[in-house]
């Protein structure tokens, strides 16, 4: 992440091993300098699981303090997109409550956290100090029709999911016990979403109905957060080899996630999702695969103060996830560059290819409203000390 002070990295190379924060947890010098000089994106990560703080930060912005900042600075995350289902009897209104939240916390919280709405927000936001949001909605069933795609544009949404688990109006999800794949909306939202410059998500959406976004869309399919199924057979989240390969074919990318369940049976480990990273790399090229790891700050269950059990990976811990990941490819072998595309690199092509066009006028943009709303300083990377 740009916006963390390199110059505290520095004196770290070539010393060997660093320690993060104040954990025991140690990873290479050279994966922290790959972190610190990428823009991270992960498609799928949230700020919190705590909804009600949340809709909290949402309501009363300042809330939202530079400890929160700081807590997520630490996860080395530049871009992160949030994308909920909002599971709502009214979708359509619900979506406008949540995207009037973000819009009121992007706008009041501009100090600390970024809209990012155009390909030229990808490219400024590391040297900013500041966190992006992608504002997105991991079902589209908030789109009443077509028109409602610039609707929602103008608000600040930049990625749709088509459908979550089940069927919707526009094709079928992935726990569908038919897929009969996209509906005549569904193929007149993907038009407009190309259109307009939302970007495609299918990572919940079934076989059929993603092999016919992705044979419709013009621009480039995200599968922001989703496995391998050649890995995790018989999952119903994870995509099959298939599906990788038509979404790579149009410079899609796939975000693999780190959720237990779709990262292997049992107990896996930070080497199975190491697997599903290198089963993509190997299947269509390291310029297709990312992180969408559908994952907070830390997956920590207040009420206990473990790791949820559904993020429990041995050998990972989640608010570390980035710098693992890195030091796992390096010591695998790979180059620094395709790390650098791994950890942001690719997402940040596919979504300049799905924003073409300067953001429609009204999508909530403006400078902070807080006059006490510190600027955020760098403070210096996670790593706190060497051994």
């Amino acid at each position: 992440m740009l916006g963390v002070s390199a110059a505290l990295a520095a004196p770290m190379l070539q010393l060997g091993r660093c320690r993060l924060g104040a954990s025991t947890l140690t990873v290479s010098t050279r994966a922290v300098d790959v972190v610190l000089g990428t823009t991270v994106v992960d498609m799928l990560g949230l700020l919190t699981f705590d909804w009600d703080r949340l809709a909290h930060w949402q309501a009363e912005p300042s809330s939202f303090t530079e400890t929160d900042y700081r807590r997520l600075e630490a996860t080395g995350i530049g871009i992160c997109h949030p994308a909920v289902d909002t599971n709502a009897s009214d979708p359509h209104a619900a979506a406008l409550r949540w995207t009037a939240g973000w819009n009121r916390l992007l706008v009041d919280r501009g100090c600390f956290l970024e809209r990012i709405a155009t390909a030229e927000d990808l490219l400024a936001v590391g040297a900013r100090g500041r966190i992006g949001v992608v504002v997105g909605f991991q079902n589209s069933d908030h789109f009443r029709s077509a028109a409602d795609v610039e609707l929602f544009h103008r608000l600040g949404q930049r990625v749709s999911q088509l459908t979550y688990n089940r069927r919707n109006r526009l094709g079928s999800g992935c726990y569908s016990a038919w897929d009969l794949g996209l509906t005549e909306l569904g193929a007149a939202v993907v038009g407009e979403m190309n259109r307009v410059g939302m970007a495609i998500d299918v990572s919940h959406c079934g076989e059929r109905t993603s092999l016919d976004a992705i044979a419709l869309s013009r621009r480039p399919i995200l599968i922001t957060h989703a496995n391998c199924a050649a890995l995790v057979p018989g999952q119903p989240r994870c995509k099959s080899d298939a599906v990788i390969r038509a979404a790579a074919a149009g410079g899609g990318v796939l975000g693999v996630t780190m959720v237990r369940a779709f990262v292997g049976r049992g107990q896996p480990g930070l080497d199975d999702v190491v697997a599903h990273v290198e089963h993509v790399a190997r299947l269509v090229g390291v310029e297709h695969v990312g992180i969408g790891s559908d994952v907070d700050a830390d997956a920590v269950d207040p009420a206990t103060g473990r790791v949820r059990p559904a993020y429990s990976i041995r050998g990972l811990e989640p608010g570390a996830r980035v710098f693992q990941l890195a030091d796992a490819l390096l010591a695998r072998g790979w180059l620094a560059r395709d790390v650098e595309s791994v950890l942001g690199g690719n997402f940040l092509r596919a979504l300049a290819a799905n924003w073409p066009a300067p953001a429609l006028v009204g999508d909530g943009r403006a400078e902070s409203r807080d006059p006490f709303c510190p600027a955020p300083h760098p403070a210096g990377p996670a790593a706190a000390g060497a051994s």
